[in-house]
């Protein structure tokens, strides 16, 4: 590998394995004070010259087991700290905290105690390297209200498709950059010196964008919004940030947030980015418990990581396709990458995007099978119920289904596309599926595995809403017609459902993307494909159609009382109750805006961008899973975001935010969780809820190129010390 300049933040074992063009200082000693102690765990104190350190985390780190393995914990009020369930190994071990730099790294086996000593930081810039990368990220300026509409190349360089200013910060927050990767840490806050030879940061910024196979996508993005204007203020951005300004000092972890415990192992490889991992099936949490895990690697690579965390080996699933001419997913590079060059990394057919376990240990998956053109079940013609009542033509992504006890994986073919599924708790096991664009669709897996005849165990319907007010569906007119009174109609919401929730009165929740967005609930009736009828909800608005509040959710998830909980752009998590509707909720007077009552915003725990006086924040998670089943310990149908620019997780609980930050490696950045109850009955220890690095540029994170996804562990017990 090219030796390069790491700085002191990256790990050990990274620049161990790194080729170095001359000798380099790691800053381990040998642990000198070794007592007795429980075979397991090492505990000890960190003071600094200031005394006891509190709210600090202490790292351990081996490379000793089938992969990297590391835990986390927080100091107690008096800088006590105690670090639990350790493979037997030997650890790097040491302390990072807000307001300090990293302590030199301690080797030391479990059985010891271990006093450690924290170091200041010589000053308020090298002390903001460790910040999280929403903190930086709050410093960029976003255009005034005033400048909306956008007046376009010609005016202010902002699209004239974006009227609101609400609408611009969904595609600076998670409907658009952030979508993809954190923006803020030190990969992305600083320009790249590929980029040097720009007269502005501006330009810099505008190549920038194009690198790699994702250069189209990002180019695309910053086109619809005006790409001049957005080039102009990311490379002002950058500009200040290189010539002194500093983001507000992050808390350090309080009260319960000391009681968390994160556990990391590597998998997958330094080229692959996941999207999501599995370990259980939702509906009942203590199915597969202390078995493997499951990742879907997207656009990356056409396998299943797998990580076994009992014995700490990782292993590969292959996947391939039912039609082997369907070629990848992402083409060439539109230009130079700084960390990979002219090298596509990325070479996936089979795209798969979200797994979900059932109550068997199967492992079902939105993955592609084929090409976009659908084969003639799904067409006008048909015999296929679904296909009589509503033809499709085509759709980009379909099933799959890995049987770990027979080691098979199975296509599914699918007239609609997918993009997440859920079961429903029903006694077909039904997969309801996102991403079907005009339509929604769902597999009776119980069905399939009794007949495999994929075919007749599917379905599909629009997206029709109750209009005329009658409580059933009847003849619709189209989503470009004019309405009509007499009959329901039929909307489109771009990408369908985006989120996909069975809840457990049989209806089927969803979010909807887009300005303002929202929710939608689907009542499938006896007959979904020409029953079901969709409610839909959009956070309110006032009279000139910007938000009072919250906007734009993206993931969302509903809790086992019907409550549907969302992530969005604006920097909040919300919920919205449908029981406090006032109003009607189907016929002419439900427009979207008739529930204003149903919706509360909390706003997530980072600064707000710094010009901006509106309510929220500059997170804006990508996505809400609530832990309906207390796998966490925090108590069931607690909601959790991704907080993907906290660079951790963000559980409500009691009304406040439980911020689980990851501090290493810096760059945490996850698209959904699962939590799973290994033992009901072994307390903290027996549960937990399980993430994996979700962005697609692993190589952001502060262990640069090279590094692979993770998966986290993330648990809470009754205090910093208990073991």
């Amino acid at each position: 590998m090219k030796a390069f300049k790491l700085l002191a933040l990256i790990s050990t074992a990274f620049l161990i394995a790194c080729t170095a063009e001359e000798p380099l200082d790691t800053g381990i000693t040998e642990a000198t004070t070794p007592a007795a102690t429980h075979s397991d765990i090492i505990q000890g104190s960190v003071t600094s010259a200031n005394g006891p350190e509190a709210g600090v985390w202490v790292i351990a780190e081996t490379h000793d087991l089938g992969t990297r393995f590391a835990k986390i914990v927080v100091t107690d009020d008096a800088g006590n700290y105690l670090l639990p369930e350790l493979p037997e190994a030997n650890y790097d071990i040491w302390v990072r905290g807000y307001g300090l730099v990293d302590s030199d790294k301690v080797t030391a086996a479990p059985g010891v105690a271990l006093d450690l000593e924290a170091v200041i930081a010589p000053d308020d810039a090298t002390a903001a390297e460790y910040y999280p990368a929403g903190y930086w990220y709050s410093l960029l300026e976003i255009p005034d209200a005033s400048e909306f509409p956008g007046s376009g190349p010609t005016g202010n360089g902002i699209s004239p498709l974006i009227e609101h200013q609400a609408d611009f910060i969904r595609l600076v927050s998670n409907g658009g950059c952030v979508v993809c990767h954190q923006i803020g840490n030190k990969a992305t806050r600083e320009i790249p010196a590929l980029f040097n030879g720009y007269d502005t940061s501006a330009a810099a910024w505008s190549r920038r964008i194009q690198s790699g196979q994702a250069g189209g996508f990002m180019t695309r993005t910053w086109t619809g919004m005006g790409i001049e204007a957005v080039s102009e203020m990311y490379g002002s951005w950058s500009d200040r940030i290189a010539d002194g300004a500093l983001p507000p000092v992050p808390e350090r972890p309080q009260g319960m947030e000391r009681n968390v415990v994160i556990t990391q192992w590597d998998w997958a490889d330094p080229t692959a980015y996941l999207h999501d991992v599995v370990s259980t099936d939702r509906r009942n949490p203590t199915i597969n418990g202390y078995g493997k895990l499951y990742g879907a690697l997207e656009e990356s690579a056409d396998y299943l990581p797998v990580l076994d965390p009992v014995n700490h080996t990782i292993e590969q699933i292959p996947l391939d396709m039912m039609d082997p001419e369907a070629g990848p997913v992402s083409g060439p590079n539109m230009a130079e990458s700084p960390n990979w060059g002219d090298e596509a990394i990325w070479d996936s057919a089979a795209n798969v995007h979200n797994p979900m376990i059932d109550q068997d240990g199967r492992v079902w998956i939105t993955a592609r099978v084929r090409g976009r053109e659908n084969p003639d079940f799904c067409r006008e013609g048909s015999d296929h119920h679904s296909a009589q009542l509503y033809p499709t033509q085509a759709n980009g992504r379909q099933l799959g289904m890995f049987d770990p006890e027979t080691g098979e994986y199975h296509h599914i073919d699918t007239c609609f596309g997918t993009h997440h599924l859920m079961f429903a708790e029903d006694e077909d096991n039904t997969l309801w599926t996102s991403g079907g664009g005009q339509v929604i669709g769902w597999l009776n897996t119980r069905e399939y595995l009794e007949t495999g005849d994929y075919q007749a165990a599917q379905g599909w319907t629009p997206f029709v809403l109750d209009t005329n007010g009658n409580g059933v569906r009847d003849e619709f007119v189209g989503p470009s017609d004019n309405p009509d009174p007499t009959k329901d109609t039929q909307i489109l919401p771009g990408f369908g459902f985006y989120a996909v929730n069975p809840a457990p009165d049989g209806s089927i929740w969803g979010s909807i993307l887009g300005y303002p967005g929202g929710v939608a609930r689907m009542i499938p009736g006896d007959n979904p494909a020409e029953t079901a009828l969709v409610e839909y909800y959009e956070p309110p608005l006032d009279d000139n159609g910007d938000p009072i509040e919250g906007f734009s959710p993206r993931g969302a998830d509903v809790d086992r009382d019907g409550v549907m909980w969302a992530a969005m752009a604006s920097g909040h998590l919300a919920s919205f109750d449908r029981r406090k509707c006032e109003g009607p909720l189907n016929g002419p007077e439900a427009t979207g805006q008739h529930c204003p009552e149903g919706w509360t915003f909390y706003t997530e725990p980072l600064p707000q961008f710094q010009n901006l006086d509106r309510p929220g924040s500059s997170e804006g998670s990508y996505f809400t899973w609530v832990d309906q089943f207390n796998t966490l310990g925090l108590g069931e149908n607690t909601p959790i975001n991704t907080g993907n620019q906290s660079g951790g997780l963000l559980a409500l609980h009691e009304g406040e935010f439980v911020r689980m930050r990851v501090p290493y490696p810096l760059g945490f950045y996850t698209k959904w969780m699962d939590g799973r109850i290994d033992d009901p009955d072994a307390g903290w220890k027996g549960r937990g809820v399980w993430a994996t690095f979700s962005g697609r540029a692993p190589f952001h994170m502060e262990t640069g190129k090279g590094t692979t996804s993770i998966v986290y562990h993330f648990q809470v017990r009754p205090d910093p010390l208990a073991d």
